[in-house]
């Protein structure tokens, strides 16, 4: 795999941008440090099952409470496990899981930023209805061709993620001539389709652990700041994921170490927001690294 690139970068090129505003149903926030992202997966098989709840019970409010008192930015919901070779879930079963307990979240932390992570268009457009505020999409559109349109229509930022193929057969598909190059022309092309709809704020995620394997998911954390020529918010969701516990030789329930030190390699290359299991450990790896970089 050649990983050479063809022009280089700066520590001013990495340095974190103060004004990033993202629009949001009439709303303006101000993106100028790096933000948190819970993960709330209401899925029995997501691969890490400290972040399993179950739709509708109080574990849910409970670990919301947990992560906004910590300081998550963001809620990101999610009823559709997207770890490698998940089971198929139906559109009705995404549905029942998410859509009620956004409503839930909304009536009980009304000020909260919260997004739906989901790849179908109907998903994002009920969720957007029950008070989601953004959209996470693992497959940039590639899974459902009303994604972008539908987004486009609801007033609210777009998280676009790369992968290639659906979480069934996504590692199938990790052979790359310049990863680095393959990546930024799909999201060059992604970005257009999203203004061309309408879609004002663009978030991109390279999408570690997504049709890369584990020497591609570091090859791009390593080259992260290029990425800040496209001149959009980057996420970066590395939390407790195999990049980390198979290189460690650990089990993702121990992997807490691992993604607190390549959380902060991810700040220091440009990442906006952090998407994470641990909320208080990322806050605390946020305000090292803003005085590392003020």
């Amino acid at each position: 795999m050649d990983n050479h690139l063809p022009f280089s970068s700066k520590t001013e090129d990495i340095s974190f941008s103060p004004k990033i505003t993202l629009h949001s149903k009439g709303k303006l926030f101000l993106l100028n440090e790096p933000w948190v992202m819970g993960i709330l997966n209401l899925t029995p098989d997501s691969f890490y099952a400290g972040s399993r709840v179950n739709s509708g019970s109080s574990q849910i409010l409970d670990l919301a409470e947990k992560m906004i008192t910590n300081g998550a930015d963001i809620l990101d919901v999610g009823g559709y496990s997207s770890r490698p070779s998940a089971d198929f879930v139906s559109e009705e079963e995404e549905l029942r899981r998410t859509i009620g307990t956004i409503e839930h979240l909304k009536k009980h932390f009304p000020d909260s930023m919260i997004s739906i992570d989901t790849f179908r268009s109907k998903v994002a457009h009920e969720a957007v209805l029950a008070g989601a505020d953004l959209v996470n999409d693992i497959s940039a559109g590639e899974l459902d061709p009303e994604m972008i349109p539908t987004v486009g229509g609801l007033g609210v930022p777009y998280i676009a993620m790369h992968m290639r193929g659906n979480p069934q057969t996504m590692q199938e598909k990790t052979d790359y001539g310049n990863i680095i190059l393959e990546i930024m022309n799909y999201f060059s092309k992604k970005i257009k389709d999203c203004r061309k709809y309408g879609i004002k704020d663009v978030i991109i995620d390279p999408g570690l652990g997504f049709a890369k394997t584990l020497d591609q998911n570091y090859c791009i954390l390593r080259n992260l700041a290029y990425f800040k020529t496209i001149q959009v918010p980057i996420l970066v969701g590395l939390s407790r994921k195999s990049m980390i516990y198979k290189k460690l030789g650990i089990q993702p329930e121990n992997a807490l170490n691992g993604t607190t030190a390549l959380n902060m390699a991810a700040l220091i290359n440009g990442a906006n927001i952090l998407r994470v299991h641990d909320v208080k450990e990322a806050n605390e790896t946020i305000k090292l690294y803003k005085e590392l970089y003020p």
